[in-house]
C-alpha cells in the first residue's frame, strides 16, 4: 500500500527482457539499507517487488500483465521515474491511499500555465473515466493528485512548482503517456452497490444510473 507521496527519482540503469517480461535495474537517491528482498517499491505507481537491493539501488521483475498494461514497454535507459516505498501504518497519509495497481493508462492532451500552477488535461478512455468523480483523488504516474474536472473521456489536474520539480511530472509533454490508478475505495463501492442493486431485477430494472431514490429504495441511505 502506498501514498502517492513521491520519495525520489530513480533512473533506469539497465533494462533486460524476460521472454515478454522485464527485469528493471533502477538507482535512487534514497537509503535502501533498511529495505529487504521481497519489499514492494512502487515505480512510475506500479507496485513492483525488490529481487535484489543495494543501499542506492534496487532491481525489479515485471510480468507480461504489468508491461503491457503500463507505460513501462516505453522506457528506456536513462529514464526518470517516480519512487515510493511501502507504506509504514505509523505514517501519516499525506495523499490517498494508492494499492500501485495500475488500471491502464492515459495521453497527456493539454498543459496550459495557470498562475503558479500547471493545468494537466489527459485522455483516458471510458472505463477509466467512470471511476472518476470532481475533487476526487486519481495517482498519475503513482503521484497523488485531486481531480479538478473530469468527464466522460478525460481530467484535468493542477500541478503546483514543487510537485514538478520533484517528480517526473515536470518532464512530461504533450502527447506523453502516463500511468493511472483510480480511486480504490470508489471502485469498491462502485461493485458493491451494482452488484446489490443488480440482485433485485424489480428494483434494479435494468438501469445503471444511481440514484438517491433507488439508493434509498435499497436500503443505502
Amino acid at each position: 500500500m502506498f501514498t502517492g507521496i513521491i520519495e525520489s527519482f530513480g533512473i533506469i540503469k539497465r533494462i533486460e527482457s524476460s521472454g515478454e517480461g522485464r527485469v528493471l535495474h533502477i538507482s535512487c537517491d534514497l537509503d535502501l539499507s533498511e529495505s529487504k528482498i521481497g519489499d514492494s517499491i512502487a515505480v512510475n505507481g506500479a507496485c513492483l517487488t525488490a529481487v535484489s537491493l543495494e543501499k542506492n539501488a534496487f532491481k525489479v521483475d515485471m510480468a507480461p500483465e504489468t508491461v503491457e498494461r503500463t507505460t513501462f514497454k516505453y522506457l528506456r535507459s536513462g529514464s526518470r521515474v517516480n519512487i515510493e516505498r511501502a507504506l509504514k501504518l505509523s505514517d501519516r497519509i499525506d495523499g490517498h491511499l494508492v494499492s500501485g495497481h495500475i488500471d491502464g493508462t492515459g495521453i497527456i492532451s493539454s498543459m496550459t500555465r495557470q498562475s503558479n500552477a500547471v493545468i494537466i488535461k489527459i485522455d483516458v478512455l471510458p472505463k477509466l473515466a467512470a471511476d472518476m468523480i470532481e475533487k476526487g483523488s486519481v495517482a498519475i504516474e503513482g503521484i497523488s493528485l485531486t481531480i479538478n474536472k473530469c468527464s466522460d473521456h478525460d481530467l484535468e489536474v493542477s500541478i503546483i512548482p514543487h510537485t514538478a520539480d520533484i517528480t517526473t511530472i515536470g518532464l512530461k509533454r504533450v502527447g506523453d503517456k502516463v500511468n493511472v490508478e483510480t480511486d480504490m475505495i470508489g471502485k469498491y463501492v462502485k461493485k458493491m452497490l451494482m452488484g446489490s442493486l443488480s440482485k433485485n431485477d424489480a428494483l434494479f430494472n435494468g438501469k445503471k444510473d444511481i440514484s438517491m431514490e433507488l439508493l434509498a429504495r435499497n436500503g443505502f441511505l
